[in-house]
């Protein structure tokens, strides 16, 4: 037990769920720095699996690998839990090999897998394009009395046979996803429509969103940006638009900028100019509050009109949006940029867009995550 000068004590999983909260309020450091504090009588498995997990989510890998090991060491990896939070990581790291190296780990240290360590494993397999192990995993599964074969499992084979251009087999699992939705759970449908639009099927993206319609009073914004999304990918942008009227027409009491977002993005790309400055025009008339993601779309549209000074005062509103934390622009914004300033020898457009590529987290790291095109 921690003693207190007060009046109580705290038990370790009491401590695990301290350590936690520090690590989520003032990050992995402070988490670390209160775990040093501890008796070693009171870092048990839970403590530890809260430290490494404070690790993991800070993407601290070195130090999660060595509290992992030590965890191992100790014998405190017990449950999935643990095992699932390093294959976590290495799935951001795309460390697909030591995915695998952990399962095998897990199989002779006879830790049982649960839901979530098959559907790491089938991801891993799918982003390796190793299709036939995805299946015979997918039938170890099945055959497996202690995990439970729910939507999300189905819906995981699906997006990995959309990955490999599979989509025959693809629509076969989520067909069998959609038969595994129970309650009153709204992601299943969310990420079903998703699913459907990625490999253009417009009739199963209507029919789900009826049903979802039909099963649901209150649509949310998160509903109608799933949908909107889906249909622009499969090229009805005439339904998406009269999705958005009528999800405006609704008047919500904030107007979500992504939204919007998504056919201003789709206008862009398709080289509609005016369409484009039309609708944004809409967009701020009826209230939205642009964010970084709506200026950074702007600045694609004067990139391809060769206007620079306009790109570059969309990035410094991207920068000032209330949402710009996190918000880095694409590289192949910075790259237009920059290729076209060499291109005219504009050397004071580059120093501008480096002082506010220095405002973001730009320089963080060097590669990009994937992202959605109409996010």
């Amino acid at each position: 037990m921690e003693t207190k000068p007060e009046r109580f004590w705290l038990s370790t999983g009491d401590i695990a769920i301290k350590l936690d909260l520090i690590s989520k309020l003032h990050g992995a450091s402070s988490a670390e720095d209160y775990f040093k504090t501890l008796g070693d009588s009171l870092k048990d498995g839970r403590v530890y699996g809260s430290l490494l997990n404070a690790y993991v989510n800070s993407k601290m890998k070195e130090k999660a690998e060595s509290v992992y090991a030590t965890m191992k060491e100790k014998g405190y990896l017990l449950y999935a839990l643990s095992c699932n939070v390093m294959m976590t990581l290495y799935m951001d790291t795309k460390e697909y090999d030591k995915v695998e190296a952990i399962i095998s780990e897990m199989r002779v240290m006879n830790i049982p897998l649960d839901e979530y360590s098959y559907n790491i494993w089938l991801t891993s397999l799918g982003h390796q394009s190793s299709m036939e192990k995805l299946e015979l995993v997918f039938e170890s599964m099945k055959a497996d009395a202690n995990v439970e074969l729910d939507w999300s499992t189905l819906s995981t084979m699906a997006r990995m046979y959309i990955k490999t251009g599979q989509f025959e087999k693809a629509e076969e699992y989520l067909k069998l996803a959609e038969d595994k939705i129970e309650g009153q759970n709204r992601s299943p449908y969310h990420y079903i429509i998703s699913l459907y639009g990625a490999i253009g099927k417009t009739g199963e993206v209507y029919r789900v969103w009826e049903a979802y319609k039909s099963k649901f009073m209150k649509l949310t914004d998160m509903s109608y940006r799933g949908v909107i999304t889906a249909l622009v990918k499969c090229g009805d942008v005439q339904g998406a638009e009269d999705l958005y009227d009528e999800w405006s027409s609704s008047k919500p009491r904030l107007f979500d900028p992504r939204i919007g977002n998504i056919l201003l993005a789709c206008y862009v790309r398709n080289g509609e100019t005016e369409k484009a400055e039309a609708f944004f025009s809409q967009m701020v008339a009826m209230g939205v509050k642009p964010n970084s993601r709506t200026w950074e779309i702007l600045a694609e549209y004067h990139i391809i009109g060769k206007r620079v000074a306009d790109a570059l005062s969309c990035l410094k509103d991207a920068v000032a949006a209330m949402d710009s934390k996190n918000w880095k622009p694409k590289r192949a914004i910075v790259s237009s940029i920059t290729e076209y300033c060499d291109e005219i020898g504009d050397t004071a457009s580059k120093e501008v867009l480096f002082e506010v590529l220095k405002q973001t987290c730009y320089f963080d790291d060097e590669t990009d995550k994937d992202e959605d095109d109409f996010a």
